[in-house]
């Protein structure tokens, strides 16, 4: 048996611990894998309005037949064919809806009706009102207009929904055509509504151009500003998901105090929102809900005035127009890309209302699976011509194919693992395991080390040369008891391992800490391998324990089946700091990899790790520390902790059904091996030869002699046989010649 005591520290963000040789791989292998069958049956759907060209009125009684669709200039087969109305609605059974207000991912599920084949010849509509983007006198106008459409132009065909965007995404009502339950749900919408601080900040880099309001410093918030346009774009992509299971035309009509893009950082949201309502068939209809706007040069009486030569030279009424143009373009781009409209400058809100009807009155949906089977997410222009000349159509110009993960652009990947680790949903293509450990760095801080094992056959490496090479994106998240988010990870790791030695029969060890006060906590880790875009994802809660009033204080024990050396920037370290704390799994120059699943191999070694903290001194030593404390107080001083009066033993026992088969010599120390966070350090090598395979507890023992107090925690342990020995090579037979 070997054991000792150990003090040296370092401190370390994230690392790739590295790839298991001694670990046995969590999943088995098959001999064969299973055979996957995949079919891919998406439909590409489209509305078609066909109208008379002299008359504008809908034309009726077309057959399949008498329409080509071409996507890309090539011709398409229509393999399903509609033909809606809303002169031959019937009216909706609508289901009650009880209890709590229903989330937008409910509203197909609570009060659509029993059967969605009702929803046939009606228009849906959702009103989605933008408010964490609008003024109070923006929210009354969009408020006015929604009730004037309700009590005057609503058709008992039309079946509305109103959804909001404060500081959350809400469905205030289902889909219904009861107009005054509508009529309610939209008057809750008022100037107090939960907007303010969620309006556009300034992006301004110097005091030219800017209100003289004695502020010298103006900030810019082009950040927040991105972070909030992404916000306003998935709540859209939200509600448009939702909508997926319903073939008819959606139409939503969304009232923005506008919606600023900047250069590419948009990109990935916009295209999600646009992509999510094509795929749904929502046409989005904008609706710039500050009407016809006054820029004068000066400004208006709700700022300042200008500083700097700009209002004299122009460049303050230039810069207004840009801005008001810009905050338009993007909700121009949104009814575009989908089949709708965007309305601004006006303060008649009616046309929106009207257009929505006008185009949902009489259509027909045409389906055709496509001809191009590449994921390339590539825009396909779709071309729809009748056979007649006395009519005119109107549909959307096309679609965005579906981009497998090879084709998916920088952002939108990064949008996809951000997605993921918001997901409530599990990922599981990607086996992945975690464990958690705490060690205290001061009475109420921790660091809590975490590490993340991937089965390396879940992994597909490629051959390059001699080496197989992989890559892998890690995103993890803390969040504390009230969901707030207080730790963060975020990695990409290459791996390279000797072809020779077999990539898939080795895990894959990541590991990384944070620094967290004691409570209760929320962990998750989302994993993508980089080659097919697949996903796994862990999640479970954690505690890091308030030790300050416990009798004995013990860290986090870690077993362990393999050390590597440290890496040169945590070996030489010996301490942590403020903003680098020690990494506890480093010891000796060594860093212990967690053997997460613990399991063994018979011909290993099990590495034991873990600390006591502020033992029991004896009385006349906790005097003269209380002594020195005191008169380094009185000088200014900082007084060193005490490193002597303490007796503390420590040792490991294995126990196998209740019975003890293994237990090493008893270990004690007098001294604080890491003084200055009050620690007594221990590490022990325990071989296992001695044990035969089967299942056994670890059972650690330490007692704090000087205090009375003492402690057993156990962890249960697998141990296999050990790993067989390599077959000789194949002799080639000998062979016989004559004559």
């Amino acid at each position: 048996m070997h054991n000792k005591l150990f003090s040296s520290r370092s401190a370390t963000a994230a690392t790739l611990l590295g790839i298991l040789l001694s670990v046995p791989q969590m999943h088995a292998q098959q001999d064969q894998p299973t055979p996957v069958l995949r079919v891919n049956s998406n439909i590409v759907l489209t509305n078609v309005v066909v109208r008379d060209k002299k008359t504008g009125a809908p034309v009726r009684n077309l057959k399949a037949s008498d329409f080509t669709i071409t996507e890309n200039g090539k011709p398409q087969q229509i393999v399903s064919f509609d033909f809606q109305t809303v002169d031959e609605a019937a009216r909706l059974n609508e289901a009650t809806v009880s209890g709590s207000t229903p989330t937008i991912a409910q509203m197909l599920d609570r009060s659509l009706g029993s059967d969605t084949a009702q929803l046939r010849d009606h228009r849906l509509i959702v009103l989605f009102f933008d408010t964490a983007s609008m003024q109070p006198d923006d929210i009354d106008r969009a408020v006015d207009a929604a009730n004037d459409y309700i009590n005057k132009r609503m058709a008992p065909a039309d079946l509305v929904a109103v959804a909001s965007l404060g500081t959350t995404l809400s469905l205030d009502h289902d889909f219904t055509a009861d107009k005054q339950a509508l009529l309610a749900t939209v008057g809750k919408f008022n100037g107090s509504t939960d907007s303010a601080g969620l309006a556009a900040g300034s992006t301004a880099t110097s005091t030219e151009n800017t209100s003289d309001d004695s502020n010298a410093f103006q900030a810019d918030d082009t950040e927040y500003n991105n972070l909030n346009t992404d916000r306003e774009l998935y709540a859209i992509q939200t509600i448009a998901k939702s909508l997926e299971r319903v073939d008819q035309r959606k139409s939503m009509l969304y009232f923005s105090g506008g919606l600023s893009r900047n250069g590419v950082e948009n990109q990935a949201s916009i295209r999600s929102a646009t992509n999510a309502a094509a795929r749904a068939n929502m046409a989005i209809y904008t609706v710039d809900s500050r009407g016809l706007q006054a820029l004068p040069p000066l400004g208006d009486a709700s700022q300042a005035s200008t500083r700097g030569n700009s209002p004299f030279s122009g460049a303050t009424m230039q810069s207004r127009l840009d801005a008001n143009a810009g905050s338009q373009e993007l909700l121009a781009t949104l009814a575009s890309d989908t089949g709708g409209k965007f309305f601004g400058d006006s303060n008649d809100f009616a046309p929106a209302f009207q257009q929505i009807q006008h185009d949902t009155e009489a259509y027909y949906i045409l389906g055709f699976r496509s001809t191009d089977h590449a994921r390339d997410g590539r825009f396909r222009k779709l071309q729809i011509k009748l056979n007649r000349t006395d009519a005119k159509l109107e549909y959307r110009p096309g679609y965005y194919a579906p981009a497998d993960f090879q084709h998916q652009k920088t952002e939108d990947r990064e949008a996809a693992l951000n997605e993921q680790l918001r997901s409530d949903s599990p990922a599981v293509d990607v086996p992945l395991y975690l464990e958690a450990f705490f060690f205290r760095e001061q009475p109420n801080l921790y660091t809590v080390p975490m590490s993340l094992i991937v089965p390396g056959s879940a992994i597909p490496f490629t051959r390059t040369k001699d080496q197989d090479k992989a890559t892998i994106d890690i995103a993890g998240e803390v969040k504390n008891a009230q969901g707030i988010a207080v730790g963060n990870a975020r990695e990409t790791v290459k791996l390279s391992v000797d072809g020779n030695a077999g990539a898939a029969r080795r895990n894959i060890q990541y590991g990384t800490s944070f620094r967290l006060a004691p409570g209760h906590y929320h962990v998750k880790f989302v994993v993508r391998e980089n080659e097919t875009g697949n996903m796994g994802s862990f999640e479970t809660d954690i505690l890091v324990p308030d030790q300050r009033k416990s009798t004995i204080k013990l860290s986090s024990v870690v077993l362990s089946s393999q050390r590597t050396p440290a890496a040169p920037a945590d070996a030489g370290r010996h301490r942590g700091t403020q903003s680098t704390p020690a990494n506890p799994l480093v010891q000796n120059n060594e860093q212990f990899l967690p053997n997460v699943p613990h399991v063994f191999r018979q011909d290993a070694h099990v590495y034991l790790l873990y600390e006591l903290y502020d033992p029991a001194k004896l009385s006349k030593e906790a005097q003269q520390q209380l002594a020195t404390e005191a008169a380094a107080q009185t000088s200014g001083l900082r007084a060193r902790p005490g490193a002597g009066g303490v007796h503390v033993l420590t040792s490991v026992e294995f126990l196998q059904n209740g019975a003890k088969v293994l237990e090493t010599p008893l270990v004690s120390t007098d001294v604080l091996n890491e003084p200055e966070r009050g620690a007594v350090g221990f590490t022990f090598d325990v071989p296992l030869t001695g044990l035969k395979p089967g299942d056994y507890i670890c059972q650690v023992n330490v007692i704090d002699d000087v205090g009375g107090a003492f402690t057993f925690p156990r962890l249960a342990m697998r141990i296999l046989p050990a790993t067989p020995p390599a077959a000789p090579a194949a002799q080639p037979a000998a062979s016989a010649s004559g004559s």
